[in-house]
């Protein structure tokens, strides 16, 4: 019974002075201080820093200032703070924005004040702890935009954007420079009346935007407002670009970096569409496109912000103000140079009657020479593949005699000739085939543009060297050695009657209505090939000239013989590839006689008996006068053939690969 009664009075103990001390601590209405919440949530959750709370902007405050209806300690769980208490102004336009409106529709992951700003740790947005600071706000916002949870469930943007922004130039300032200057969401978005871009109140609405902009780019709005642009904007005409039109929104990239500056053209040709190819056709645009960056792009000549029409004193493309525009990469100009067409249409005819016809008559000139050759050739392949199959033609040689067909000179100058052809041919044509994937691969594996020019006028250099060097042996042989018989008979170079005969021969053989013709030392075909080279390099030379040194030509021609330079250039240049490429390559490679490799023009030496077979004429001749012993050599070196092996692989190879190239961009890019 003792113990019982024991027990009782302890616990009545007990329970009296847990009351004692309940009522002791319990904090009633008017006398809660944010001491007193502080002795609970120092170390339970909800927990607050008291530092940080103190050091706040809201440490002056009492925690019931905006837990106003906590009326007592311990208290249950308060309701959520209502800001719009203090800051009405705000409230009304966080209200009005995109978050205000998710949150008050029941969407609870929309963000409310205390998740942008804090909840305990508030500071001024000048405060580097401020989460509204400009170095801390990509992050704050990012904890939103970035949570796939969110961004999964509701309608809104995916977070592709934010990396954008982080690699942009506005990012990359804050993020990684620590540039407060350097635009933030929030400097473009608004801080609470975030709206959506189709708003016209927004911020980021179309027509909104230069004046978004404008709060740190000043200088260019003043531009930008009385420029063709601005103009049309300030009309409210859709057609005209803001901002966000060429620099985008999130992904804004550095202007004087290659990456911003190599699509310029794209931009713009984006609205000035019918504009885009005629740049396009220039040097500028082919080398733009190869990612030459110094290459003139719109806004060199245009301006960025201020570009204003041709018939605006003002304008740079102004005719009184074009000498200095174009005089900023090209020194020494004068009025002649400006007449230079930029955005010249070979196929206008009312616009350039002279471009016109020219580049009429190019097309022609290639459309009948590859007609007719390629006709050539068809049938001889034919008709060579159905002789050796019934043994009508030998492919193979014994090793006895061989002819002396090429002199020395005769193989250093075709030497010459195969470097500096394949050095212009590689060099030059992903200039003209900008456009293709093939182009742009070998135009990286060459060095990209400026290392090719220098490349391509060295292989120009060295072909004026040879044209001059093998005019002076000629001149030599004639004049001085008195060699006649160069300038006519069966060993002139120059066409004669005779051609004529064996080219209506050879096609009657080709169609089987007559024997093969006997050709003496110099065939129809070969002539052509001759004389397509003193065709095309004084054309092809002298048009690339004009394009190397514009300034020194335009000292005496006006700058439209400049556009015409360009096609002749392009149009010769392809014509002289395409040919020598195709059918040189077949008349002296290709063809099933001498397939798959005629080493002949670099050893110099011919077997005799194929010389028999092939030059039957001249064989028949030189025995008629006794000369033949005369030429008679020993057969090549076995370094002679190998060399000659490997050198004419070699070239045969560049030559098939740039053919296939072009033929390729012709069937699957026209």
């Amino acid at each position: 019974m003792a113990s019982k009664r024991y027990n009782k009075l302890v616990f009545f103990f007990i329970v009296s002075l847990s009351q004692f001390l309940f009522l002791s601590l319990r904090v009633y209405p008017g006398e809660i201080k944010s001491e007193d919440c502080l002795m609970c949530h120092e170390s339970q959750e909800p927990l607050v820093d008291k530092k940080l709370f103190e050091a706040s902007i809201h440490g002056n405050l009492e925690c019931t200032d905006c837990h106003n209806d906590i009326k007592e300690i311990p208290h249950e769980k308060p309701d959520k703070v209502n800001c719009s208490l203090c800051h009405q102004e705000v409230a009304k336009e966080y209200s009005e924005g995109i978050h205000g409106k998710a949150r008050a529709g029941g969407i609870e992951d929309a963000p409310s004040c205390a998740s942008c700003h804090g909840s305990h740790n508030i500071f001024p947005k000048d405060d580097p702890r401020s989460l509204v600071n400009p170095l801390n706000i990509p992050e704050t916002c990012s904890r939103c935009h970035e949570d796939k949870g969110i961004t999964e469930k509701h309608p809104i943007p995916q977070p592709e954007f934010i990396e954008k922004y982080r690699e942009s130039v506005h990012g990359r300032g804050v993020l990684m420079s620590g540039l407060i200057v350097s635009a933030v969401c929030s400097d473009c978005h608004g801080a609470h009346n975030i709206r959506p871009k189709t708003d016209k109140n927004s911020t980021i609405f179309k027509a909104n935007i230069p004046l978004t902009c404008k709060k740190c780019h000043l200088g260019i709005y003043n531009h930008f407002e009385k420029s063709t642009h601005g103009r049309l904007w300030k009309d409210g005409d859709e057609r005209g670009p803001v901002c966000t039109t060429c620099h985008k929104s999130h992904e804004i990239k550095e202007p004087s970096m290659a990456g911003f500056q190599l699509q310029i053209p794209v931009e713009c040709s984006r609205c000035h569409e019918s504009r885009a190819p005629t740049y396009r056709d220039t040097f500028h645009g082919q080398a733009t496109s190869l990612g030459f960056i110094v290459a003139a792009k719109c806004s060199d000549c245009h301006t960025a912000h201020l570009n204003l029409p041709a018939n605006d004193p003002l304008s740079t493309i102004a005719p009184g103000n074009l000498i200095k525009t174009c005089g900023r990469c090209h020194s020494g100009i004068n009025g002649k140079f400006v007449s230079y067409d930029p955005h010249a249409d070979p196929r206008d005819k009312e616009k350039s009657p002279l471009l016109y016809y020219t580049y009429t008559f190019m097309n022609w000139l290639l459309i009948s020479v590859f007609g007719f050759f390629g006709l050539h050739m068809a049938l001889w392949l034919q008709r060579s593949a159905v002789a050796i199959a019934k043994g009508e033609v030998p492919r193979h040689w014994s090793s006895g005699k061989y002819v002396l067909r090429f002199a020395t000179p005769h193989r250093i100058t075709h030497i010459a000739v195969v470097i500096s052809f394949l050095g212009l041919a590689a060099t030059g044509l992903p200039l003209k085939y900008n456009y293709t994937e093939w182009a742009r691969i070998l135009e990286g594996i060459l060095g990209g543009v400026e290392v090719t020019r220098y490349f391509h006028r060295v292989f120009a250099i060295v072909t004026f060297g040879y044209v001059f060097f093998h005019l002076g042996y000629m001149l030599h042989r004639i004049l001085i050695k008195r060699e006649l018989t160069l300038l006519y008979g069966p060993n002139s170079m120059f066409p004669r009657k005779r051609d004529l005969i064996d080219l209506y021969h050879n096609i009657r053989w080709f169609l089987y209505l007559g024997p093969r013709p006997k050709l003496d030392r110099w065939t129809y075909w070969e002539k052509f090939d001759y004389f397509a080279v003193f065709w095309g390099i004084p054309i092809i030379g002298i048009s690339g000239l004009m394009l190397w040194l514009p300034e020194v030509f335009t000292k005496i021609l006006p700058g439209s013989f400049l556009n015409v330079a360009m096609v002749i250039h392009g149009e010769e240049a392809l014509l002289a590839i395409g040919f020598i490429f195709t059918f040189h390559f077949f008349h002296t490679h290709l063809r099933p006689e001498s397939f798959p490799l005629d080493t002949v023009i670099f050893t110099g030496k011919i077997p005799l008996e194929r010389f028999i077979e092939e030059r039957p004429e001249e064989y028949e001749r030189l025995l008629r006068e006794g000369r033949l012993d005369s030429i008679i050599v020993e057969q090549p070196s076995q370094l002679a053939r190998t060399l000659s092996t490997w050198f004419g692989y070699a070239a045969l190879g560049v030559g098939v690969i740039l053919i296939v190239a072009i033929f390729a961009t012709f069937l699957f890019h026209t």
